[in-house]
């Protein structure tokens, strides 16, 4: 794991601890991945908000009991990049 990864990994940790959610799981990796295909398909500052509604769905799923904590932000993630392919295949025609 480079320095990068470890700052990225510890910051999460720390905003976690602040909203007192330590022990949630979070795929930095995965939430990246989405924020870089936004900002590339998208516009930059799609990355941003992308994450922050893939993340709030995921959230509000939880907490309704309608998903795992999990499952819900795996789902969240897959229909954001779910939309974010469509708008780019939308603009490639």
């Amino acid at each position: 794991m480079d320095e990068r990864d470890q700052l990225l990994r510890q910051w999460s940790a720390e905003l976690l601890r602040s909203y007192e959610l330590e022990g949630t799981g979070v795929d930095v990796d995965a939430i990246l991945a989405l924020a870089g295909q936004a900002a590339h398909t998208i516009v930059r500052p799609a990355a941003p908000l992308t994450t922050f509604i893939a993340g709030y769905a995921a959230g509000l799923a939880v907490a309704s009991g309608q998903a795992e904590e999990e499952v819900a932000m795996r789902s969240a993630l897959r229909v954001a990049a779910e939309q974010i392919s469509t708008r780019g295949a939308d603009t490639d025609a």
